[in-house]
């Protein structure tokens, strides 16, 4: 570990060269301050220098402010003080300021290194190359300025040069990915057969993380599949039916699975959330996966469905005259959502359980056996039927809207399809920007 009385004054060479860098890349006589860096020895130990810029009355300064040595876990900092908004150095010393600030020290003192990493061009990487140990480093390859980090890297895990020479830096100092080159070399030929998509060189791929590549890998799917499975996994976490229903069977570490198999099954999060509630008041146990992942999604969920729709039954019977007094009153209430003017389709809501019922057992789905009347008497959310225009009685497209979020929540045409795109753009684009302004209108 080195001293402070270790750091050496700047060479004149390395003042000349960052002076003419920096007069070549200020603009208009640009005065703010400007950081660059260089490598150095310091009692045999590899060092980055950081240095500082400014211009004032035409008048050009330079000094060091920070010192990085590759096997040091702290660095010297010197006229430099480090807050969340981000670095101010102070120039009393070099009399471009009246008073001193916190900044002004004009001595080293020591840091923490992780807080005193300041992005400024490196001017001779080449310099680590005539260490013996990182000769075969191509660390003069290392595009970014954190060139400390990368060679504590290498000297852990050599194989860090590997993915310098396949012009993927990014992933060079990632630990997840260089464990992985160094044991499995199937690993390290899937690395160059998607090299070309990892390079974004077109910027067409958004930024693909250590997770997703050895996702994809060890999945054996493509990487755009795995980076729409980390989306949709995210998304999933931070939804309303993992935090109330999917969360307590399915845990974070099967996420990927869950929705492979949602995927594979062609069904989506509410129609699940349906089969598993309806799960849960059987009391079938989900720890069991022939349970939580039914061979036959479809054929399972229609028969626990039916299974729970049939101890329901006697369940509300003592409250069905309540509850339908409660459901008449709601849909009255929201009838200025229904619309019937000028459309190939007219919505009409719910008016009554026995409506939903009705819809459930002509459309083949559980609009009629699954808590949605409770819902929509709490006004959670509404039930509407699409039909079309020239025949307004016969059941057509079923869709749940949220009262809270004002979107729709599902929408299922005949054993829970989805309705085709001309019937999905007339409730997306027609009939829901309508229904919010009426809603509006109602809670105005």
């Amino acid at each position: 570990m080195f001293l402070a009385k270790d750091i050496k004054p700047m060479p004149k060479y390395i003042i000349n060269r960052i002076r003419q860098l920096d007069e070549k890349e200020r603009i208009n006589g640009y005065q703010q301050t400007t950081f660059y860096s260089y490598l150095t020895r310091i009692k045999n130990d590899l060092a980055q220098v950081t240095v500082a810029c400014k211009m004032k009355n035409h008048q050009w300064f330079c000094k060091q402010i920070v010192v990085h040595a590759v096997h040091s876990a702290t660095c010297f900092v010197n006229d430099i003080e480090y807050s969340l908004m981000g670095f101010h150095v102070g120039w009393y010393y070099q009399g471009i300021t009246d008073s001193k600030s916190k900044a002004d020290y004009n001595q080293w003192f020591r840091a923490d290194d992780k807080y005193y990493r300041i992005y400024g061009k490196l001017i001779n990487s080449k310099y680590a190359l005539t260490f013996k140990e990182y000769k075969y480093s191509v660390a003069d390859k290392y595009p970014y300025t954190d060139i400390i980090k990368y060679l504590r890297i290498y000297e852990e895990f050599p194989q860090a040069e590997y993915l310098i020479k396949l012009d993927l830096p990014q992933f060079a100092t990632n630990k997840s990915i260089l464990r992985l080159i160094g044991k499995d070399k199937q690993f390290r030929k899937w690395i160059i057969s998607n090299k070309e998509f990892l390079q974004n060189k077109y910027g067409q791929n958004p930024y693909v993380s250590s997770k997703v590549i050895i996702e994809a890998y060890k999945k054996d799917i493509s990487i755009l599949q795995s980076q729409n499975l980390a989306r949709r996994s995210k998304e999933l976490l931070r939804s309303y039916e993992y935090r109330n229903t999917i969360g307590s069977i399915i845990s974070k570490s099967e996420i990927y699975t869950f929705l492979t198999y949602l995927d594979k099954q062609n069904i989506d999060y509410p129609l699940y959330c349906d089969y598993m509630r309806a799960c849960k008041n059987l009391e079938i146990d989900m720890t069991e996966k022939k349970n939580r992942y039914p061979k036959d999604f479809r054929r399972w969920h229609d028969t626990r469905i039916n299974q729970w729709a049939t101890v329901k039954a006697l369940q509300d019977q003592k409250d069905k005259k309540s509850l339908y007094e409660k459901f008449s009153k709601i849909a009255e209430k929201y009838i200025p959502l229904q619309r019937n003017l000028n459309d190939c389709y007219c919505v009409i809501i719910a008016k009554s359980p026995a409506d939903l019922i009705k819809e459930g057992e002509l459309l083949h789905h559980c609009v009629g056996r699954m808590g949605y009347d409770q819902k929509f008497v709490r006004e959670e959310s509404l039930i509407f039927f699409v039909r079309n225009k020239d025949n307004p009685s016969t059941p057509f497209v079923t869709l749940e809207y949220s009262l809270n979020n004002h979107k729709i929540l599902q929408c299922y045409a005949d054993h829970n399809t989805r309705p085709d795109e001309t019937v999905m753009e007339f409730i997306n684009k027609t009939w829901l920007p309508y229904a919010n302004r009426k809603l509006k209108k109602l809670v105005a």
